[in-house]
């Protein structure tokens, strides 16, 4: 996809596509950028053996969003048969690139940590990664790798860049000036829950050798003119929901992909409910480490797991939740972990990492 930022695709002009094209892969380069081109990505998805996304969180969930709204419905139901059998490569570009940290060795250079991301794809190595289906009063869900945010601390990270004037200390600027407005800050809603699932084995990799033109053209054909399919609810009694009245700084919902766990015996997501009795001081001083890790949830937080959830807003509620790191408006939502949905390339190296720690 295009990247805001022509030293972005600078960078991966440079850097990663003449290694993409020396491997011997055939390569097609889809730049998303006019409304409805996910209509290409589908056409190209029946003789497509990998995708590769070049940017950051926002460039990812484009993809995504992208596929689910040329075939509503894609990434809840068809991503079992087709687009979760396609591996993923992510090649960081953006200003944040959270799923970096999970598939890459860090690096201080920009155009190594690049090339060392584009190398990681032509070894071939995998890991699987959640994703979270976020329904809100709209009709088209939104989908999530990291996961959502809703409180202070993203509202005031949303406007350290208006203090760069301030150099260093633009980040603490931000959080100390959103004290301003009122205090203490406090963000109430009720709150839903599904405990964890048991995680099922996973299935082995079955290798498909491309099926004839006229099977592919008759799928395509078939996609394009079908009705989007429905899905069957799932009924889940009363007794299994919990329910809690929540007062909080920030609630955040996110997936285990930040700090993965190749070894777990259950499915959920994290839910942190920092408390609301902080002061300006420790809000400062909190903001700029969450800065770095957002989804760090602070001693004295409430910590839930879960495979499902409802966040239902006081009618009125304004500001905005931040999902991987794009603005959304707030609104009563419904959260649903699709467990290990995507596969991503990774270095073999954080792979052992992963398992290494998990094992101890």
């Amino acid at each position: 996809p295009s990247i805001s930022s022509s030293k972005a695709r600078t960078l991966f002009e440079k850097n990663a596509a003449p290694i993409l094209h020396l491997s011997g892969l055939d390569v097609t380069v889809v730049k998303t950028d006019y409304e409805g081109q996910a209509k290409k990505l589908l056409e190209l998805m029946e003789s497509t053996d990998l995708i590769i996304i070049a940017g950051g969180d926002g460039t990812v969930q484009e993809v995504l969003q992208e596929l689910s709204v040329a075939n509503s419905n894609l990434l809840s139901s068809c991503m079992q048969a087709t687009f979760s059998k396609i591996p993923i490569g992510f090649i960081p570009l953006g200003k944040t690139s959270t799923l970096s940290h999970t598939l890459y060795p860090e690096s201080m250079n920009q155009v190594q940590h690049i090339i060392n991301a584009t190398l990681a794809i032509l070894k071939g190595e995998t890991v699987p990664l959640d994703v979270l289906q976020i329904k809100g009063e709209k009709e088209q869900p939104v989908f999530a790798m990291t996961g959502l945010r809703w409180g202070s601390y993203r509202d005031a990270a949303v406007k350290v860049s208006k203090y760069w004037y301030l150099g260093p200390l633009k980040t603490k600027a931000a959080h100390f000036f959103s004290t301003f407005k009122e205090w203490p800050q406090k963000h109430q809603a009720a709150l839903m829950y599904l405990g964890p699932t048991e995680r099922p084995p996973e299935e082995p990799e079955e290798k498909r050798g491309r099926p004839p033109f006229h099977v592919r053209l008759y799928r395509r054909l078939a996609l394009y003119w079908s009705s989007p399919p429905k899905e069957i609810p799932q009924e889940e009694t009363q007794d299994n929901w919990e329910e809690l009245k929540i007062s909080t700084i920030e609630l955040s919902i996110a997936t285990q992909n930040r700090q993965l766990d190749l070894t777990r015996t259950e499915d959920f997501m994290n839910i942190c409910i920092e408390a609301d009795t902080v002061g300006k001081g420790q809000f400062v001083s909190r903001g700029s480490q969450k800065m770095s890790d957002p989804q760090t949830c602070p001693e004295g937080s409430q910590c839930i797991q879960a495979s499902k959830c409802i966040l239902q807003l006081p009618e009125g509620t304004g500001g905005s939740f931040g999902i991987d790191n794009e603005e959304y408006e707030a609104m009563p939502v419904e959260v649903k972990l699709l467990p290990r949905k995507l596969r991503f390339f990774c270095d073999p190296r954080r792979r052992e990492q992963m398992l290494h720690v998990a094992a101890q």
